[in-house]
């Protein structure tokens, strides 16, 4: 995901170090992936949904999309099941299967309209809240295993000390946690 930049001189440092801008695309195999640059505001600019618009349409071949970004700006419509906002529009023009984030620490899962948008739990950030593991506050990451354009997700808790290592698959998610409320 992209990295928190959070003035000039961490987008420098950024630009520097990685070897690209904060927004880019790249492939891996048939798996095309746009990453985003929203980590200054929770809302995507207008030049990040026209670079957007332009990866996904250079890449509209390739049979799975992820979206990638810092923070989740698809969070309020996607909970009140209003898909007409640009990032969502151009995710179902593109075939965009997922829309990953980071930032606020907690998994959340969430479809609309055949799009599965994930924000991760944290990586090693502090934990809000309650801190409950089914509530999604816990440390882990995702494995992601493509076969054609079968995507098969997992997500992993952090192993003792820091976790039981549990697995599950997104949609045994909400966004209010393990199985929902």
């Amino acid at each position: 995901m992209s990295a928190s930049i959070w003035s000039a001189a961490s987008e420098r440092l950024f630009r520097e170090h990685s070897g690209h801008p904060p927004h880019y695309g790249f492939d891996r195999g048939p798996i095309h992936f746009t990453v985003l640059d929203n980590s200054r505001s929770d809302a995507l600019s207008n030049s990040e949904i026209a670079f957007l618009e332009q990866d996904l349409r250079d890449h509209a071949k390739s049979p799975v999309k992820f979206v990638l970004m810092h923070r989740p700006s698809w969070l309020l419509p996607v909970t009140l099941r209003q898909p007409d906002f640009p990032l969502h529009r151009l995710a179902q023009k593109y075939g965009v299967k997922y829309v990953i984030v980071g930032h606020v620490h907690q998994l959340m899962n969430a479809e609309l309209e055949g799009i599965t948008y994930l924000a991760m739990p944290s990586s090693g950030g502090h934990l809000r809240a309650s801190g409950k593991y089914e509530d999604g506050w816990f440390f882990g990451h995702g494995l992601v295993e493509v076969s054609g354009s079968d995507v098969h997700f997992e997500i992993r808790e952090a192993k003792a000390p820091h976790g039981e290592g549990r697995v599950s698959k997104p949609a045994e998610w909400t966004l209010f946690g393990r199985g929902g409320r």
